[in-house]
């Protein structure tokens, strides 16, 4: 469930990035409406070992792999710790060597709209909206703030429209979509901050 997964040329891969700091049932919730709205073959959680936007490391790789693989209880959502093997330390070099290594597959980079609200202080964030389709879905509470958002804003002509997203995919990028529909108002801010996950 580590490590490298296996994928062939053809085949659509869902990327979620994060410190999963800790994993929780918001994070699969996503996954799965990846997985049918975008008709994804697999979806691949990239554990981060740390987040450059972040001030506090996160727990240990090991115990949040662990946790996650924990969470997850679906053949075709994949728990990686991709980005320590790579040696990566932001989003773009991690696609850049991930679409390097699996030649043929198709990818999606799938965020959170709380995530897009702060999307343009990612490094080299517009680099990635041109480089790779991206499939934004619902978080409590964000959707408004998504849909203004600086990224949003200067990728508004690329925006498809929620009834294209089965073909995201196989777009070519810059292409992107905000999903809304059923959420889970969990996050893992939260849980850190009602003790329920120590550092």
């Amino acid at each position: 469930m580590h490590g490298f997964p296996l994928a062939f040329p053809g085949q659509t891969i869902g990327l979620l990035g994060g410190s999963f700091d800790p994993p929780h049932l918001g994070h699969v919730h996503i996954s799965h409406r990846a997985l049918r709205r975008f008709r994804l073959d697999q979806v691949w959680w990239l554990v981060s070992p740390g987040n450059p936007l972040k001030a506090d490391a996160p727990a240990a790789l090991a115990r949040r792999m662990s946790a996650a693989r924990a969470l997850v209880d679906h053949p075709r959502i994949r728990v990686t710790d991709m980005e320590a093997r790579l040696g990566t330390r932001y989003t773009a070099d991690t696609l850049r060597a991930v679409r390097a290594r699996y030649t043929g597959v198709r990818f999606v980079w799938l965020m959170g709209a709380d995530n897009l609200v702060t999307f343009h202080r990612w490094e080299q964030w517009q680099d990635i909206m041109r480089s790779i389709p991206v499939g934004v879905l619902a978080r409590p509470g964000e959707q408004i703030r998504a849909g203004l958002s600086p990224a949003a804003r200067m990728f508004a002509n690329y925006r498809l429209p929620c009834d294209r997203a089965r073909g995201l995919a196989r777009h070519a990028a810059p292409a992107w979509t905000l999903m809304s529909g059923p959420m889970i108002d969990t996050s893992s801010t939260e849980l850190r901050e009602n003790g329920v996950w120590i550092r």
